[in-house]
Order: structure tokens, then sequence, then C-alpha cells
């Protein structure tokens, strides 16, 4: 009996000792400046920046295979902070915000019939492509909001995604979430955007919708810097070119195109 304990005991050293062996030999040795990015990050987890969460980005940001300003949610400044970690300097850039490229709510844009399906945008749009007149708008059943990390969005009275620029951190969840791909990150420093998803000719989305685009050109012929032009049925807008002067949101017939800097 006592030879037996013995022998246990000297097994127990013996396996004790190899695990600490091991636990030194096979032990992956982590940069520092890794824990202290990692410190740094918002913690969102949310993969905006390309990585599986901020774990992942700080990994890549050590190795050099990721850009010290790729997270959306920590923005510039977050950016300079690493930078002093790296020894690099961050290049300023301009913010992304979401934008609704839709003005199709329920009054402006009313069912062809009625949807008693599942209620997300995903799954109705599966039915016969979408509920809507237009099959290019909104569906409203607030996908997006429900993607948002942020609680950027909500849903408006008529069914249509309000974006929350001030909490928007541009991660792009709403996008991805959007089967209609409706939803664009456009600069924050341009405040004109065209809020129509419809390559449909115009005679089609007079019957479908009272404030889509119907590619009638007023808007294209008004700006006095050429940034607009028309492909594939919609006003598109060059936003290196655009300067905010509103002059096709006031020219648009159908009220298609939003000036947000008067809401400024």
């Amino acid at each position: 009996m006592t030879d037996a304990i013995l022998g246990l005991g000297a097994l127990g050293l013996i396996f004790s000792g190899l695990l600490a062996l091991a636990s030194k030999l096979l032990t992956i040795e982590v940069d520092p400046r890794e824990e202290e990015i990692m410190a740094m990050l918002p913690g969102a987890n949310c993969g905006a920046c390309g990585y599986p969460g901020c774990g992942g980005y700080a990994a890549a940001i050590v190795k050099g295979e990721a850009t010290i300003d790729a997270c959306p949610v920590g923005g510039s400044g977050l950016a300079n902070q690493i930078g002093v970690v790296m020894g690099l300097e961050a290049e300023a850039g301009v913010k992304r915000i979401a934008v609704v490229k839709c003005r199709g709510d329920k009054d402006i844009a009313p069912a062809r019939f009625k949807y008693d399906g599942l209620r997300t945008c995903l799954a109705a749009n599966q039915v016969a492509n979408g509920f809507k007149g237009c099959t290019y708008g909104c569906l409203g059943l607030g996908d997006c909001m429900t993607a948002c990390p942020f609680d950027a969005i909500e849903m408006s009275e008529k069914n249509l995604p309000i974006i929350n620029a001030e909490k928007c951190v541009s991660c792009g969840k709403c996008v991805l979430a959007c089967p209609r791909n409706i939803i664009e990150l456009l600069p924050e420093d341009k405040k004109v955007h065209v809020l129509c998803n419809s390559y449909a000719k115009g005679a089609t989305v007079r019957k479908v919708c009272q404030e889509g685009c119907i590619a009638c050109r007023i808007c294209m012929k008004s700006c006095p810097v050429d940034a607009i032009v028309i492909e594939n049925n919609i006003a598109v807008i060059d936003y290196d070119k655009c300067i905010n002067c509103g002059i096709c949101a006031n020219k648009c017939p159908m009220n298609t195109i939003e000036n947000f800097k008067k809401k400024v």
C-alpha cells in the first residue's frame, strides 16, 4: 500500500514537471505592443475593421498587416493613440455616415400586396421580390436597425430607417444587413444625396413611388460643377466634385435629392 502511494506520488511529480516544461516550451510570446493596443480598443468586436474582433485587429497592427486607423468606432483619436505606440502618424480621414438611399415610406411608395410572413426584410425580399410596389425600395422591416450595434438607427412611424449621425460609426453592419442594398456609407462632409435606389425607367418609377428618381436630367443640367451624371436611369453624385450648393435638390421635381445641410 505504501509502495503504491509513493509510486503515485512519484508519477505526479514527474507529470507536473513535464507540464511545467511544456508550458515554457510551448508558450507563445506576445508582443507587449499588442496588449497595449488591445487595452486602447473599444471592445465592440464589431468586425468593421475587417478583422475578427478587437484582438485580431490589435495583432494585425503589430504584424504590420493593418493600418492604425481602421477602427471606425474609435475614430481619429484612437488612431493617434495607436500611432504613438507603433511610432506611426495617423492620416486625417473624413468620417463616413450611413445614408438610406430611399424616400419610399409606406405612404410615398405603397405596397402591392399584403405580406404576412416573417417580419424581416431578408425574408420579405424572398417573396415575389418584396411586397413594395417599387422592387428597389426599402421594405421597412428594420433589419438594419437590428444589425446596428450602436443604436444609431430607428424606424420612423412610416417604416423608413432614420440614421442618427452622431451615433453612427460607419461600421457597415447596416449596409450588409440590407437585402436591397439601399444603405451606403458616404462622406460626412457631403450633405447632398440622391435618396433613390431604383434603376427602373421614369414612367415605371412614377407608378410606384411619388419621390423616386425619374432620370429627368434636371439636376445634372443645373449642377454648376458637373458633379452629377445619369447612370442606369438614376442620378449619381460625384462627391469629389460636389460643393454642397444644394441647387440640384432645389431643382429636383420629384423631391428625390435631399440637402441635409439645411437640417444642420
